[in-house]
C-alpha cells in the first residue's frame, strides 16, 4: 500500500460541501483508505481569470494500492461527479479539485501527471494544510520536509 497526499480545493458552489463530498467519495472507494484530513483554509486564487471566488483548500492523506495513473483517473472521476467540466480556462474556477501531491517517494513525470505536484514547493495553500497532517513527509526531489518547505513559503510571504 502506498501513502499518498492529496491537495483538495474548491471555489464554486458550497465549497465545504463539495470537499466533504469528495472525501466521502474517496472513503467509499474499496481501494482507498482516508487516514487524515487537514483543516480547510480560505485562499485567494493563484492565477487563472480575474474575479474568481476565493478557494477553500485542504489536504488529505490516503493509503491505496492504486497506481498513480489509476488514482489520477479516480480523482478526475470524483471531480466530474461534483460538477467539474473540462475545457475551462487554466486555473479557472471549479467546484472540486483533487491533486496528487506526493505518492510515497515516487517521482512521476508523464504528460498528464507530475509527482511531486508542480506547485508543491511554492504554494502556501498547499503546504500549510499538508504540514498539518504530514510535517515530516519529504519531497523526493529536494529531500526537504513539508515542515521545512512550509516554513520557507511562510517566510517569503
Amino acid at each position: 500500500m502506498a501513502t499518498v497526499y492529496l491537495g483538495l480545493g474548491a471555489n464554486l458552489g458550497d465549497r465545504r460541501a463539495n470537499l466533504d463530498a469528495a472525501l466521502a467519495a474517496l472513503r467509499a472507494h474499496p481501494r482507498i483508505r482516508v487516514l487524515a484530513v487537514s483543516s480547510f483554509i480560505d485562499t485567494a486564487p493563484a492565477g487563472g481569470p480575474p474575479g474568481q471566488p476565493a478557494y477553500l483548500n485542504g489536504a488529505a492523506c490516503i493509503e491505496t494500492d492504486l497506481e498513480p495513473q489509476t488514482l489520477l483517473e479516480e480523482c478526475k472521476r470524483i471531480e466530474r461527479a461534483l460538477g467539474r467540466t473540462g475545457g475551462g480556462p487554466r486555473w479557472g474556477p471549479r467546484p472540486a479539485d483533487l491533486d496528487i501531491l506526493l505518492y510515497d517517494q515516487r517521482i512521476v513525470d508523464e504528460p498528464d501527471l507530475v509527482i511531486p505536484h508542480l506547485g508543491l514547493r511554492e504554494r502556501r495553500f498547499v503546504l500549510v494544510p499538508l504540514a498539518q497532517i504530514a510535517p515530516d513527509a519529504r519531497d523526493p526531489v529536494t529531500g526537504l520536509s513539508i515542515r521545512e518547505l512550509a516554513a520557507g513559503v511562510e517566510e517569503s510571504g
